[in-house]
């Protein structure tokens, strides 16, 4: 990963980005809204306090961001939120992990790429975190990614396997005929594989090259968002 220079941080609230994020958040709280007074007319009051936990969920980084230890960029918290509204408000709350059959697919590929990123800004975390003055290989930056990504999409599979044995629930979901759960698990992990497999190459291609990326933009603007964490 390519050196971090001086980088001058735009406040959240004049930033185009803040604004973009800002805006996204107020449109899904508004479309949830809309369903959660049709709930509440219903009087459906589990369905409606579920809504309640997603929109909490998805508003947390704007409400809470200020006052958080670590300030994540806000490309990360976008993505972010846009991951949960479309896993828990589209795909459990609409049911479109049912109605579409890629549905599922598509968000670990999406969740794979996002945790390779994340893979990405813990190596530059630890490193400074630690004083390390070293120059980690391309190849080494890579695969710790991967494999950090890799590793969190399994034992989110663990985790809904236990949910599934020991509360009943079914979020290992029948697939192409399996109505064990076991497709649906084996194609997470694929396609998550996969998603962390591009992210990963992506970053050591520009790495191997010395060239900037999207990757060391982020990462930039989170040293300069947490002065603290890097300090010699």
């Amino acid at each position: 990963m390519s050196d971090v220079g001086p980088v001058v941080s735009t406040p959240l609230r004049h930033s185009a980005a803040g604004r973009i994020r800002l805006g996204i958040v107020l449109a899904l709280q508004a479309i949830m809204a809309v369903e959660l007074v049709a709930l509440v007319l219903l009087q459906s009051w589990a369905s409606g306090l579920w809504l309640l936990t997603i929109m909490a969920v998805t508003s947390a980084p704007v409400l809470l961001g200020q006052r958080l230890p670590v300030r994540i960029p806000v490309e990360y918290e976008l993505l972010a939120i846009l991951f949960v509204f479309a896993s828990l408000f589209l795909g459990e709350f609409h049911s479109y992990y049912e109605r579409f059959w890629w549905w599922d697919i598509a968000l670990h590929s999406s969740s794979g790429l996002l945790l390779g990123l994340v893979g990405f800004l813990l190596v530059y975390v630890l490193n400074a975190s630690r004083r390390i003055d070293l120059h980690m290989r391309p190849g080494f930056v890579a695969l710790f990614a991967f494999a950090f990504a890799v590793s969190v999409g399994a034992l989110w599979e663990i985790f809904e396997f236990a949910a599934d044995q020991l509360f009943g629930l079914q979020m290992q979901k029948p697939m192409l005929g399996d109505p064990s759960g076991l497709t649906d698990t084996m194609w997470d992990l694929i396609v998550d594989t996969l998603g962390a497999a591009v992210i990963s190459g992506f970053g050591w291609w520009h790495m191997r090259r010395e060239r900037r990326s999207f990757i060391d933009v982020w990462t930039d603007r989170f040293v300069a968002k947490n002065p603290r964490l890097f300090r010699r």
